[in-house]
C-alpha cells in the first residue's frame, strides 16, 4: 500500500468518524425535538379531555372527535381500573397494566409502545390522574401514533447517509489530491537520487521553497551527500596514496628477488640482495600495520589497555630509546616532566605516538629536542618540540592527514602515516593532536588528553612496538 493511499484512507477514516458523530448528534437531536413536540400535544389533549369528562361521563365517545384527531390520536378514561370512556378505535380494554396504573397516582407518566391492541403502529402515551365529577380519582390516558415521527426520522437518516457518503467521496478525492501534491517533492527527490553518484560529485536533491519537513529532509540528505562525497574523495586519495607507497617497496623487492634467482652474482652480492629484500619486506609489513591501526582508529575500534601512567616515567622512557641516536647526530634530547603527574591511558599507544613525534623531530628537525607535559584546563598535554625550520606554512593544517608529507614529491624517507597515527591514538583516548610552528623556530606537536577518560574498548591486546611508523 502506497503512502498516498495510506494518507487518503486515514483522511477518509477520520472524516468517517467526524461525519458519523455529527450525523448521530443531528439524528438524536431531531428525534428529541419531535418527541418534545408530541409530548406538548399530549399534555394539551389531556387538559382538553379533563375538561370534557367534567361535563359528561361519555364525552369521548360523543364529542371526542372534536378533541382527538382521528387516525392519529386516541384517549381513554379509567376509573377504579375500569375503562369508562374511550375514543375509536379503542375498546373497553385498558391500555395500561395494573402496575402502570398504580404509577399514575404519583404523577403523570410517559410511555412508548411499539404496538397496541386495535391500534396499528408505534404510539406514545401520556397517563395522568385527576378528580372526576364525583370526586373519585380518574385516570386520563391520551396517545399519539408515531408514524409521522418515524417517517420524518427515516427521511432524515436517508439524507444523512447520502450526504455522508457524498462527503466521504469528496474527502477521499481531496485527501488523495493533497497527498499527491505533498508527495510530488518526494517523487522529484527520488527521480533525482537515481541519477546521483559519489563518483560524479556535485549533484544534489531538489528541496521545496517552504521551510517545512520536506525541506528539512532534503537539506539533511544533501548534507549527507556532501559528507559522502568528502569521504569518497578521501578514501580514493587514500587508495591512491597507499598504492603509491606499496609500489616502490614491491618493485625493489621484485628486482632483488630476480637478481637472486639469476644466480650470476657472488655469494656476497646474493646476501646483499636478500638483505635488501628483507628490509623491503619489513617496510611492507610496517606499512600494513600502520594502515590497520588507522583503519581501526577511523572506526573507533582501536583497542586500548588503560592503566595509570606516570608521565615523567613515560617521557623519560621514550627519550631513552632515542638517546643514542640523538648523541650520534650531536643533538640534545631533554625531558621536563612534573613528578607525580599521571593519567589513565594505554601506555603502549602513548609510547608509540611520542616515539613517532621524536623520530620526526630527529629526521626533519634540528637542534635540541624537548619532551614535556603540562596540565591545561584539567587536560594533560604531551609536547615534543625541536629547533628546526618547522612545517611549511601551507602544510600545518594537513600535517595529520594520512600520507601527508611536506615533501610533495615523496622523495624523502617515510610513508606519511606517522602523524596520522598520532592523531588516531589521541582520538582513541577522547583527545586530539595539534601542531604549530614555534615563533623561535622549529615545530611544536602535542597531544591533548583527558586525565581519566572512560575506555571505549576494554579488550586487551599485545603492546604495540614502541616505534610503529615513520612519517
Amino acid at each position: 500500500m502506497t503512502i498516498r493511499l495510506k494518507l487518503t484512507l486515514a483522511f477518509v477514516a477520520a472524516m468517517s468518524v467526524v461525519l458519523a458523530a455529527t450525523g448521530m448528534f443531528l439524528f438524536l437531536r431531531f428525534r428529541s425535538e419531535l418527541d418534545s413536540s408530541i409530548d406538548r400535544g399530549l399534555r394539551s389533549q389531556a387538559f382538553a379531555v379533563q375538561a370534557l369528562i367534567m361535563q359528561a361521563d361519555n364525552g369521548l365517545r360523543n364529542a371526542g372527535s372534536g378533541l382527538i384527531r382521528h387516525g392519529q390520536s386516541f384517549a381513554q378514561v379509567i376509573v377504579a381500573g375500569r375503562v369508562t370512556d374511550w375514543t375509536p378505535p379503542l375498546t373497553a380494554r385498558p391500555l395500561l397494566t395494573p402496575r402502570e396504573l398504580a404509577l399514575t397516582r404519583h404523577g403523570p407518566i410517559l410511555l412508548e409502545r411499539p404496538t397496541l391492541p386495535t391500534v396499528h403502529g408505534p404510539a406514545r402515551l401520556l397517563a395522568t390522574t385527576v378528580r372526576g365529577q364525583d370526586g373519585r380519582p380518574t385516570m386520563i390516558l391520551v396517545g399519539a401514533l408515531l408514524r409521522e415521527r418515524d417517517r420524518a426520522l427515516s427521511v432524515l437518516a436517508l439524507l444523512l447517509a447520502l450526504g455522508g457518503a457524498g462527503a466521504l467521496l469528496l474527502a477521499g478525492a481531496v485527501g488523495y489530491a493533497l497527498s499527491t501534491v505533498a508527495l510530488r517533492t518526494v517523487e522529484s527527490m527520488r527521480q533525482r537520487a537515481q541519477t546521483l553518484s559519489v563518483a560524479h560529485p556535485g549533484g544534489r536533491l531538489p528541496v521545496p521553497r517552504a521551510r517545512d519537513e520536506l525541506w528539512r529532509l532534503g537539506t539533511t540528505l544533501n548534507e549527507m551527500l556532501a559528507r559522502n562525497e568528502t569521504a569518497f574523495k578521501r578514501e580514493r586519495a587514500f587508495v591512491d596514496d597507499a598504492s603509491h607507497e606499496l609500489r616502490t617497496p614491491l618493485a625493489i623487492l621484485r628486482a632483488e628477488l630476480e637478481i637472486a634467482l639469476r644466480g650470476e652474482d657472488s655469494l656476497e652480492e646474493l646476501r646483499e640482495a636478500l638483505s635488501s629484500a628483507v628490509e623491503e619486506t619489513d617496510r611492507l609489513s610496517q606499512l600494513v600495520d600502520d594502515l590497520l591501526i588507522l583503519a581501526r582508529a577511523d572506526q573507533g575500534k582501536l583497542p586500548l589497555r588503560r592503566t595509570p601512567v606516570p608521565l615523567d616515567d613515560l617521557l623519560r622512557g621514550v627519550a631513552k630509546w632515542f638517546q643514542a641516536q640523538a648523541e650520534a647526530e650531536g643533538r640534545r634530547l631533554a625531558v621536563s616532566a612534573t613528578s607525580g603527574l599521571e593519567l589513565v591511558a594505554d601506555r603502549g599507544r602513548l609510547e608509540q605516538a611520542l616515539a613517532n613525534l621524536v623520530d620526526n623531530a630527529l629526521r626533519h628537525g634540528s637542534g635540541s629536542i624537548s619532551l614535556f607535559c603540562v596540565r591545561v584546563d584539567g587536560a594533560v598535554e604531551l609536547h615534543v618540540t625541536d629547533e628546526g625550520q618547522g612545517f611549511p606554512t601551507d602544510f600545518v593544517d594537513d600535517a595529520f592527514e594520512r600520507f601527508a608529507r611536506a615533501d610533495r614529491a615523496r622523495t624523502a624517507e617515510g610513508s606519511g602515516l606517522g602523524l596520522a597515527i598520532v592523531r588516531g591514538i589521541a582520538r582513541a583516548h577522547e583527545g586530539e593532536a595539534h601542531a604549530v610552528n614555534r615563533g623561535s623556530g622549529g615545530a611544536d606537536i602535542w597531544l591533548t588528553l583527558p586525565p581519566n577518560a572512560p575506555a571505549p574498548d576494554a579488550r586487551t591486546m599485545p603492546r604495540p612496538r614502541p616505534v610503529a611508523s615513520w612519517g
